[in-house]
């Protein structure tokens, strides 16, 4: 009995794994990772096979990046994809290298935009920037308002842009949704160093040891969080005023917090 268990058992085995097998011969060529007849037959930087340009775009951004090519040397590809996608194919269809730069539209999944990037362009664009460029617009929210044209646009052109200028650590431009996030941790440094610069002694004005000590916490909220992003991204003055604005009044209400805590007797 029991032998005629373990044959059942490894009939069983081999009939899952060739079955399996013979699903991954005959899948279909939407699942295949080379797929070149999907590709057009005359050479272009852009293949728009889920068709988010519009013709015009389509047609600018070709000319655009065979001057860039032209006069720098760098190849920006551009590949919208949806149900089918002819994978590893567009390899040898563009003759990527080490100065490519392939952005892949595949609105599938939770953001849109992935890159394929030579080496030579890590010199100049370091893989951070890679990873803020695809999470600034090629998120959901960006795409429901700005839509999957804009995303693809505005990537593009920050790449190129960042190119021409010889290497960018991070992205260019400040969203207001990240300016917002340095303004609190602005006003929340300034609360810490506040609330650590109260007197404790008598007589005391200012407790700049206390302030000192809790330098390492208020610091990095205020210049790692708070002004870093802002000076590294645009020239603009005005957010950094605020961001500086928001540490000053942060701090000071925080110490002089004890004094509003004080309620005046109340009359009777």
């Amino acid at each position: 009995m029991l032998h005629r268990f373990w044959r059942r058992t490894l009939a069983f085995i081999a009939v899952f794994f060739l079955t399996g097998a013979i699903w991954v011969m005959y899948s279909p060529s939407s699942y295949a990772y080379d797929n070149p007849e999907l590709l057009p037959a005359t050479p272009t930087p852009v293949v728009d096979l889920a068709k988010s340009l519009t013709s015009v775009q389509e047609e600018s951004l070709v000319k655009d990046f065979e001057q860039f090519e032209a006069d720098t040397g760098w190849k920006l590809r551009i590949l919208t994809q949806y149900d089918r996608t002819p994978g590893r194919a567009v390899i040898n269809f563009w003759g990527l290298d080490d100065k490519s730069v392939l952005l892949v539209a595949d609105s599938r999944g939770g953001n849109i935009l992935s890159f394929s990037v030579g080496d030579a362009v890590y010199e100049l664009l370091p893989r951070t920037f890679w990873i803020e460029l695809q999470t600034r617009f090629g998120n959901l929210y960006f795409v429901r308002e700005q839509g999957e044209d804009q995303a693809i646009l505005k990537a593009m052109e920050t790449v190129k842009n960042c190119l021409l200028q010889g290497g960018c650590s991070v992205v260019p431009g400040l969203p207001r949704e990240q300016w917002i996030l340095t303004l609190i941790t602005s006003v929340i440094g300034g609360v810490v160093c506040g609330l650590a610069a109260q007197p404790r002694n008598e007589g005391q004005v200012f407790a700049w040891q206390w302030a000192l000590i809790f330098s390492p916490l208020w610091g990095i909220l205020f210049l790692a969080f708070g002004i870093g992003p802002v000076v590294t991204r645009t020239s603009d003055w005005l957010p950094l005023f605020r961001n500086i604005t928001g540490f000053l009044i942060g701090a000071l209400v925080a110490y002089l917090s004890p004094i509003f805590s004080r309620s005046s007797p109340s009359q009777m």
